[in-house]
């Protein structure tokens, strides 16, 4: 035996009173909604222009990017401890940015929107200088919260020697 579906207020024969209205669409895994960093033109306009990103980490030292990109930088010329200490400020004040900006604790952070990278990157860049100097628990867990927070920023990061990906 069919029977046959109606929606509410329908008649189920198909004629307008068993049509539904426009459907609005939620999130059914009930996870926090993606959580974007507001852009910040300046900083980012500085670190295009800058020979050394120090001078823009000192003028913004709230940009994670400035930091993240100093990362990258003792990374390369073979000093990781330097790297970690950036990377860590990096992530640091990228954090203080995501709760203001309603993150609470967990969630995603889309690597597609451009004012997230510098946060994902100094993530990445902590996880790197983790693990060179040994602290191979911590560059475990960077390495699971940059997965968790966008796929798509640790699968670009981690192809890149360095990690370095504007």
């Amino acid at each position: 035996m069919r029977r046959a579906v109606t929606a509410p207020g329908g008649t189920g024969e198909g004629g307008a009173g068993g049509r539904m209205g426009p459907m609005t669409h939620q999130n059914l895994l009930g996870g926090p909604a993606p959580t974007y960093l507001p852009d910040d033109a300046e900083a980012s306009q500085a670190l295009a222009a800058a020979a050394d990103p120090a001078r823009v980490a000192a003028a913004f030292p709230a940009y994670s990017a400035a930091w993240a990109t100093l990362a990258e930088r003792a990374m390369r010329g073979g000093d990781p401890v330097a790297a970690y200490a950036y990377a860590r400020t990096g992530y640091h004040r990228g954090l203080d940015q995501l709760r203001r900006s309603g993150w609470k604790g967990y969630g995603p952070i889309p690597w597609e929107h451009e004012p997230n990278r510098g946060f994902l990157r100094a993530l990445h860049m902590l996880a790197v200088a983790a693990a060179a100097i040994g602290e191979d628990d911590e560059a475990s867990r960077c390495q699971e919260f940059l997965r968790d927070s966008s796929a798509t920023a640790a699968e670009a990061l981690e192809a890149t020697p360095g990690g370095t990906v504007r």
